[in-house]
């Protein structure tokens, strides 16, 4: 496999499972995205230079909580929502169709605000269970995610 040059390079991506009254937040992929279009995943998106740069850091030149800001920006661009506190989930990394590495970062929260109002992104959504979500053309991987946060909300 053609891999860029610099083998540093990265896009970080953050995603979210948000959950509501028992159910899932799922969208289903605009046609023309380059990975998976037209497949059934969560919201989120990349983390840009821009969600921190014109931010003070701190005295060493650290920002923190860049990823949370990414999140939330890209919940309310995707679909409008707030959502409460964020939890960790999960990593995976893997290569898109057009060569570029991805880590993306899979998280889970508590739906806080907002009706559903997708962007250009996303062709359409659903609040589903976990067994409504089996019936969807999720992207390999979405329902081990959303099995696994139903485990934690079911404790």
């Amino acid at each position: 496999m053609n891999l860029p040059e610099n083998k540093e390079l990265h896009r970080i991506v953050a995603t979210c499972i948000v959950y509501k009254n028992g159910k899932y937040l799922i969208t289903k992929r605009a046609l023309n995205k380059k990975a998976w279009p037209g497949l059934w995943t969560v919201p989120g998106g990349g983390l840009s230079i821009d969600d921190y740069i014109n931010e003070p850091a701190n005295d060493h030149g650290v920002w923190y909580n860049a990823l949370e800001k990414t999140l939330r920006r890209e919940l309310m661009e995707e679909v409008g929502l707030e959502v409460g506190e964020i939890k960790y989930l999960l990593d995976m990394t893997f290569i898109r169709p057009d060569k570029i590495p991805v880590v993306t970062l899979s998280f889970y929260a508590p739906w806080k605000s907002g009706e559903v109002r997708l962007n250009p992104e996303s062709i359409d959504h659903a609040w589903v269970s976990l067994e409504e979500a089996r019936k969807y053309e999720l992207i390999a991987g979405i329902i081990d995610e959303i099995e696994a946060v139903d485990k934690i909300l079911k404790k």
